[in-house]
């Protein structure tokens, strides 16, 4: 997947860049404005605010398929994410090792949403053998509802569910980092907006722990995402 720049009014690398350094630290669009003047690049905080909306999702997405396998022992979890005052749901889900697996905000927290976040996590890490959840019916539904879908397809052996809350401190502990960058930002204004750089910091956490190219540097790793 190649990400398309054209109609930019600056060059990819800067672009990237910006993007990248929003989403690895802790600055605010206004800090990163005077970051980039004093790099020579003179544009407002409100450009760079649309860049990361409109790319950060979109090399996130390609590079869900790119990072290397991981453990077939997961632990799931959601958190807490304000949008327009509102409050929603990050689904996230890690290996025993603590590998980022997959990861899917969504508005609600139901049996709908737990089923499609553990599709989109299968669809592009394969086959588990055994997850960790904490005792949310919605969930727990989500998984029986998965293996019923792997039973009509021929698989004899179901995934085994384990509601064991300490069991999944692993993943609580993932969410820090998170919750560590978002919570300067106070909300976002659009779940949209929101997706995006929800992904994109959720991808940067990644080449951080070492899931794509290591050895590469991390922004260089990021520029291959964008292909």
């Amino acid at each position: 997947m190649t990400i398309s720049f054209k109609g930019a009014h600056f060059p990819k690398d800067v672009i990237l860049h910006a993007v990248f350094f929003y989403l690895r630290y802790g600055v605010s669009y206004r800090d990163l404005e005077e970051i980039m003047a004093e790099r020579g690049v003179d544009l407002d905080h409100a450009t760079l605010n649309r860049w990361v909306s409109r790319y950060a999702g979109l090399i996130a997405e390609a590079a869900r398929y790119r990072k290397r396998p991981a453990d077939r022992s997961w632990r799931m979890d959601e958190t807490y994410v304000r949008v327009k005052g509102k409050w929603v749901y990050l689904y996230r889900a890690i290996d025993k090792h603590g590998k980022t697996l997959d990861f899917m905000l969504s508005e609600r927290r139901n049996k709908a949403a737990a089923t499609k976040f553990f599709a989109r996590a299968l669809e592009v890490n394969g086959l588990l053998r055994k997850i960790v959840i904490d005792k949310s019916g919605a969930n727990t539904a989500g998984i029986k509802a998965i293996n019923k879908m792997l039973k009509s397809f021929g698989c004899p052996i179901p995934i085994e569910m384990v509601r064991r809350k300490y069991l999944n401190n692993i993943i609580e502990q993932d969410h820090r980092f998170i919750k560590r960058r978002i919570r300067p930002m106070l909300g976002f204004k659009s779940f949209a907006s929101a997706a995006s750089v929800l992904a994109g910091i959720e991808l940067v956490n990644m080449i951080r722990k070492g899931q794509f190219t290591p050895g590469l540097r991390p922004f260089q790793q990021f520029i291959q995402m964008a292909g």
